[in-house]
């Protein structure tokens, strides 16, 4: 699919569910790989991230079983005969460094053009005071990196960036360290897997910004993966943008590190509800319900909310494209090392499509009501960004032509299936 045209509608209503959680499947999948036995993993996202994650874990021996809903899966790690490749996906990554890091055996883990591009070091860092041993390009900053795993100490560490990634790495690591691991982070960052690893028997204590852990080994399990908020967020949008429409989305993952985008849309003014049903694996789950809105007010998103919102930032800012008066992103700087730099590739394309909106050198200014008018646009292979501009499309006055946004696919694969239906 080299581009697609989105034209604009009258109205969307919808109820729907949206596709599983990235976040959740990378870590029920790994967490499967070394519990104590046979696990089920139900409605699984088998995206291009989590379809790299899966890959990755069947080089290291584990048994993926297809069933009806899922997977089951057989836990045994051993040493990999080949490179691992992690595609475009930062979660694979970094997260199979730490789980794999206490493992006495040799890895090395690669990725695509984009992911070699991005930082490493804040990961291969911790795992090295534990007692890994890394090599890799630009003293291990930058992919292929090769580690030696092996017996790991428990550390007690600062993390540089509020980053769940980083968090999780540590936390996988130290499941099989010696003594407790503890890590402190500057702000709070999605927590998925200090709630798994507590729910799967883990002593995990939680006390603001620090997670401590000892050593086990997760109890098997049984999950089915809930609907992603990062992917309800694109339809919860276009709701509140739209005149006359009103959208439903069911079966949501309602973590309170996940939701910031619902909470800042209500900021704005917009007519957005959340409410819980049920919890699964320590995850709140249930439904969110958005309607049009005809007056959103700007606001100010700093540093402490970025890591709960950080992959919905672009949308925000077509959101903010409607408000009255000035949205501002600022601290945002790990915007520019995702699978764009979304600082850089948000301002250029919105500008194409005639919104008034600034480049910081740590985020954006958005002055409205500036909304799109329409335009060719470039998904910088970036799959936030292909869909914010779908999105800008269905509310935009002309219409909006997207050159490659085959790359929904990293999170999204029937995005635009969805979207004609």
């Amino acid at each position: 699919m080299e581009r697609i045209r989105i034209e604009p509608v009258k109205n969307f209503v919808r109820r729907l569910s949206v596709p599983s959680d990235k976040s959740l499947t990378h870590r029920a999948f790994m967490l499967a790989s070394v519990s104590s036995g046979r696990c089920f993993v139900g409605r699984p996202l088998l995206s291009r991230d989590c379809l790299s994650t899966k890959a990755c874990l069947e080089a290291c021996g584990v048994g993926f079983e297809k069933a009806e809903g899922g997977f089951f899966i057989k836990g045994g790690l051993r040493e990999p005969e080949d490179v691992l490749d992690a595609g475009n996906s930062g979660t694979t990554a970094r997260l199979l460094m730490g789980l794999l890091s206490g493992y006495p055996f040799f890895f090395v883990i690669t990725g695509d053009e984009s992911l070699r591009k991005r930082p490493m070091r804040r990961v291969v860092e911790p795992l090295s005071l534990m007692g890994a041993s890394f090599m890799g390009r630009n003293d291990a900053e930058r992919l292929p990196i090769a580690c030696r795993g092996g017996k790991l100490r428990g550390i007690s560490y600062k993390t540089k960036v509020a980053s769940a990634q980083v968090k999780s790495a540590i936390l996988l690591a130290g499941m099989r360290a010696e003594g407790a691991t503890v890590v402190e982070e500057p702000f709070k960052s999605r927590d998925h897997t200090e709630r798994m690893l507590k729910a799967l028997g883990g002593d995990v204590e939680v006390k603001g910004l620090r997670v401590k852990l000892k050593p086990f080994v997760p109890f098997s399990f049984s999950f089915e993966v809930p609907g992603d908020p990062s992917s309800a967020a694109y339809w919860v949008a276009a709701a509140v943008l739209i005149p006359g429409s009103h959208v439903v989305v069911e079966g949501v993952l309602l973590n309170p590190t996940r939701i910031s985008f619902f909470e800042a849309l209500r900021e704005m003014g917009a007519d957005v509800s959340w409410e819980i049903e049920e919890e699964r694996l320590g995850e709140p789950v249930g439904v969110v319900e958005a309607r049009y809105t005809p007056y959103l007010k700007g606001i100010v998103i700093g540093k402490e909310r970025l890591p709960s919102m950080i992959d919905e930032m672009p949308l925000l800012c077509l959101v903010a494209s409607f408000a009255e008066g000035e949205t501002v992103v600022k601290d945002a700087g790990e915007l520019r090392v995702k699978e764009s730099d979304r600082i850089s590739s948000t301002v250029s394309e919105l500008k194409r499509l005639g919104v008034d909106i600034e480049e910081l050198s740590d985020g954006m200014v958005v002055r409205g009501p500036s909304p799109p008018k329409g335009g060719r646009c470039f998904s910088h292979r970036d799959h936030r960004i292909a869909m914010m501009l779908a999105v800008a499309g269905l509310a935009s006055r002309e219409g909006v032509e997207i050159e490659e946004p085959q790359w929904v696919s990293i999170s999204y694969p029937d995005f635009f299936e969805v979207l004609e239906g």
